[in-house]
Order: structure tokens, then sequence, then C-alpha cells
């Protein structure tokens, strides 16, 4: 017989015969997480270096901030719901939060530019140096997919399942979108390439990505890297970073892990200082 082939049984083929590797229930069983954590490290690994991905620039930030028009029309119709019942106090609330994403959705732009420029600059034919890595999802992740999108470049997209299902946006190189079901699998590869940590304004996700690669490069897991906060004002707000060192529960000098930067350009600034890089366009330009 041919090799590979199974000889089939007279009777039904029960589920211990079938072939370990093939047989999905038996996978799914609690004593196999080992194999689907392994899996799960090694897979995006391999796809990855088969893409030519060589470094990576981990851009994190709100799903929930929108591209501008899509902000101002809910912030238009939170204004109109709220005129037809003004006394409504959780319109009030609703037209509040509108107010303030739309404020913030400029840092859709932002991500999207600082995406391109660094598409642009980094990314060589064959080789795909500083690629822009998301969680995937829609906000700010879309815009700095949708960024490398624009430069005729590739990224990542490191989704993952969710009580409430959420797709990956349609900017991702669809060979680098993956998906995941351990988070912490998916935070490992976020940090195997990355050269450097963007975080936009978000909530726990990113607050919870901000901290951890803060402290890896505080405890010297991982190799410094340029952490980059875009607006002062919010995360000025959201963390009072000098009480911290007022409180002697982080030194002075853990404040110099992270700095402020407001736009696209001053970002690509920082991050081509801190490796050498030219600032102006390269010559290879996108491929």
């Amino acid at each position: 017989k041919s090799a590979g082939v199974q000889p089939v049984p007279p009777q039904p083929v029960p589920p211990s015969y079938r072939l370990a590797y093939a047989d999905v229930d038996f996978l799914l069983r609690d004593e196999l997480r080992s194999v689907r954590l392994q899996l799960e490290l090694l897979k995006p690994e391999i796809l990855q270096a088969e893409q030519g991905v060589g470094s990576t620039v981990v851009v994190f930030g709100s799903a929930r901030i929108p591209e501008p028009g899509q902000a101002a029309a809910r912030l238009r119709k939170a204004e109109q719901e709220l005129a037809r019942r003004p006394g409504d106090s959780d319109l009030q609330r609703r037209l509040g939060v509108a107010r303030r994403i739309h404020a913030k959705s400029r840092y859709y732009d932002q991500a999207r530019a600082f995406a391109r420029l660094i598409t642009e600059r980094a990314q060589q034919a064959g080789r795909h140096d500083l690629a822009v890595i998301t969680g995937g999802g829609p906000g700010i992740m879309e815009a700095a997919n949708r960024g490398a999108h624009d430069a005729g470049g590739r990224s990542v997209g490191l989704n993952i399942v969710l009580p409430t299902e959420q797709e990956p946006n349609p900017y991702i190189t669809p060979a680098l979108s993956f998906q995941f079901h351990y988070f912490a699998i998916r935070k490992l590869h976020f940090l195997l390439r990355a050269k450097a940590l963007v975080a936009f304004p978000g909530g726990f996700g990113t607050l919870d990505e901000l901290f951890e690669t803060l402290t890896l490069i505080q405890t010297e897991k991982v190799k410094p890297m340029p952490v980059l906060l875009f607006g002062q004002e919010f995360w000025g707000r959201i963390i009072n970073f000098p009480a911290l060192v007022e409180e002697g529960v982080v030194s002075p000098n853990d404040l110099d892990l992270f700095r402020f930067v407001e736009t696209a350009d001053e970002a690509w600034v920082a991050l081509a200082e801190h490796y050498g890089l030219p600032i102006g366009p390269s010559r290879g330009g996108a491929r």
C-alpha cells in the first residue's frame, strides 16, 4: 500500500483509531494544552520567517477610536438624540463620551501616518524590517495596518478569540493574519521581533501590554527598546507616573523607559535616532 494511507477496517472507525494529529476531539482535551500552546507558538513564528518579517514595531491603541469621519457622525447622532430627550442623563453621558472619542480620533490619522512612514522607510525588497504588528482589530489597530497598506508594504495582525467576536481588519497582509486562543502566546509574539512599542490612547488591553513591556524592559528580560506614548495629555490624565516615583514604588530612572510623542513625524524621528536610521526617505522605498 502507499505510504501514509490508512487501511480501512471492516467495522466503523472508532475515535481511538484516528491518527492523533487528525483527531480534533483528542487535540482539544485538557491534557493536550501543552501541545496547543506549542502549536500557537510555532505557527506564527514559522510563517513570519517564511514571509521575510525580520523585525517589528508594535502598535497598540483602542479599538473604539474610529477614523475622524466616523467619530464625527457618531457625535452628530449623539447630539440629535439628546436634543430629542434633553433631560436624559444616559444620553448626556453618551454625548460626553462621543465628544471625547471625536477629539481622540485624530490619533487614528496619526497611527495611519506613522505606519506609512516606517513602512516606506524601512521595508526593502524581499525584507520586511520594522513591520507594523497590531492586535488585528478595528480602531487604532486598523489605522496602523492601513498605513502600512497605503505604503504598499506588509503588516501583521495578531487577532484573538473573544466572547464578542473580533474579526481581523481588512488591511492586514493576508499571509500575516493570525488568530490566537491563548493571550500568553499572543503577547510573546508581539515582542519576539519587536524593536519598538508605540502606544496610543486605549483601555485595559493597551494598558496591559504597555505595563508588561515596561516591566520586561525594567527587569532586563528583553533588550531596551523605544516605548513611545502618543498623547501626553491623555496619558498624564490616565496614569500619574510622577506619583509612582514619589511613592517610592518605581525609581526616577524608570520614567526614562518611555517618552511622549504627539505626531507621526516625531515618533519616526525618535525611532530612527535610537537605531541610527536615516530620518528622510530610504532609497529603496516600499516593495
